[in-house]
């Protein structure tokens, strides 16, 4: 078999870029370790019920032709469409100071906010009216057209001359932090605190390190085409993404463990699995993580040592606690779907523990269990360090998950009662699974301190998708990893022919 890419790992990355690539006609493998494609997205299923392992929140993933969301604009070009079941509200904030729903649209937002600090909520709807400025002066730029190349000016100036004007007055905020513009509009510290909560859940990291437009995307596809859940689940987005590779030509191998990315003359070859099997490319795609790229995948050999060892000490986010349960569902005919737990005012929202997120998706999409059953997915950080296997390590188990039995206690009271099925995952369970260093979600770089790397390395014809590259982490940040890769690969006219011809579809 003849290849031109070979991509390691089918995470959202990975299937992104490529089934991209099979869309403009390269013969592209991917090669995922586990026996589920997805990575942090996938599902499973035990017992007739089928859990997402990771993300549970998406906006703008229904509609074909009003979403900026990269990986939707993905499945359009791919011809795939995911059935979505729109909600209102997002869900509820559970702080020791009181309960509030979060709704789409933010000025109901901000009257919930009012509800416990009426001057911080108009604090807050100056806080979104900058962010919403920011995100008005992106939005004009399709993110399935960006690529990561100097070719990028081709696309920008002859199409986009005006949005790009209208977006120069924005330009100091592009780089700034979301704590740079909250600082200027918010003096009350719990509403410091909620932007805090907002931006941990989305980038893992608080207002101070997160890039502002990121948020600005968030708060604005929010409002502007909503939020959804995917019928069937995280892994039916994981599923359209695989059906658009394989409809362009594209193959997928599961259980195909890359144990090297071969490299001869800083070139790169190929793969050798653990069967020990070569398969050669011209073209090879990391979708692992920056410490499983240049720490296993590699030769030290391979990389200048400086670059090596300074990627390697990458800050990584903090691993999590997951808690999987099926509960009978009798008497809750009316929960939300999303719930999010901050136990202690008193502490840092990022200490383990502290603050728990819930997804209970059935409430949405029925079918996900058992007639009768809910599911709940509930998870909060943990750190990689101090988790072995040993004789304690069921009791330790027991012991971190309390902290979500409390949070879900605060939702259904007799939540404990109703248990029928239990699973506990911890960060060794993730770094297992995933195939990924210390089970984290990718790099911790506060914006002003650094960016993500590009989806360039120092090895010629090796190249990145996934969290720990720019745009960074979460799932429309991975998705727009794989554009900016796979359009990286062809001229400008190649993107348009095929944009065209989606067009034409809709």
């Amino acid at each position: 078999m003849t290849l031109d890419v070979i991509i390691v790992g089918s995470g959202i990355g990975g299937l992104t870029a490529g089934s991209l690539l099979a869309r403009y006609g390269y013969n592209v493998l991917i090669c995922e370790s586990h026996g589920i494609p997805g990575g942090a997205a996938h599902s499973f299923t035990r017992k007739g019920f089928a859990f997402d392992s990771g993300p549970s929140f998406y906006a703008g993933i229904g509609s074909h032709t009003a979403s900026l969301n990269p990986l939707q604009q993905i499945l359009t070009v791919l011809g795939e469409s995911l059935e979505t079941v729109p909600y209102d509200p997002l869900g509820e904030f559970h702080f020791p100071e009181g309960t509030f729903r979060a709704y789409q649209e933010n000025e109901r937002y901000c009257q919930e906010i009012a509800r416990i600090t009426p001057q911080g909520a108009k604090e807050y709807q100056a806080f979104v009216a900058q962010m919403l400025g920011l995100y008005e002066s992106l939005n004009g730029i399709p993110p399935i057209e960006l690529r990561a190349d100097w070719k990028l000016l081709q696309v920008l100036f002859p199409k986009y001359f005006p949005a790009l004007l209208q977006a120069l007055p924005k330009l100091p905020q592009l780089g700034a932090s979301v704590g740079d513009i909250r600082n200027k509009t918010v003096q009350d510290p719990w509403v410091k605190r909620l932007i805090d909560l907002e931006c941990f859940l989305l980038s893992g990291l608080k207002a101070d390190g997160t890039i502002a437009p990121e948020v600005a995307f968030m708060l604005g596809e929010r409002a502007r085409v909503g939020v959804e859940y995917p019928v069937g689940g995280s892994g039916a987005i994981v599923n359209g993404l695989v059906r658009g590779l394989k409809r362009w030509g594209g193959k997928l191998r599961l259980n195909a463990h890359v144990e090297k990315i071969l490299v001869s003359n800083n070139q790169a070859q190929g793969v050798r699995l653990r069967n020990g099997e070569t398969l050669q490319a011209p073209i090879v795609i990391s979708n692992a993580s920056i410490w499983d790229t240049y720490g296993q995948l590699l030769q030290p050999e391979d990389l200048p040592s400086s670059y090596r060892k300074a990627s390697l000490k990458t800050p990584a986010v903090d691993s999590f606690m997951h808690l999987h349960l099926g509960i009978r569902a009798e008497g809750l005919e009316h929960l939300n779907g999303h719930h999010v737990v901050v136990h202690d005012s008193n502490q840092d929202i990022a200490a383990p523990g502290n603050t728990c997120m819930i997804s209970i998706p059935t409430v949405w999409d029925a079918s996900l269990a058992p007639a009768g059953q809910h599911l709940i997915h509930a998870y909060t950080l943990e750190p990689y360090s101090g988790w072995q296997r040993d004789d304690t390590y069921q009791e330790k188990k027991q012991a971190k998950v309390a902290s979500l039995y409390q949070a879900l206690e605060k939702i259904i009271p007799d939540v404990r009662d109703r248990v029928t099925l239990e699973l506990i995952g911890s960060p060794l369970t993730h770094a297992h699974y995933l195939r990924r260093y210390q089970g984290t979600y990718g790099p911790a770089i506060p914006a002003g301190e650094g960016l993500f790397p590009g989806y360039k390395t120092p090895i010629s014809r090796l190249y990145r998708v996934g969290d720990s590259t720019l745009p960074g982490i979460g799932v429309p940040a991975v998705a727009a990893s794989g554009i900016l890769c796979a359009n990286s690969f062809v001229s400008p006219q190649q993107t348009q022919k095929i944009l065209a011809e989606t067009l034409k579809k809709y």
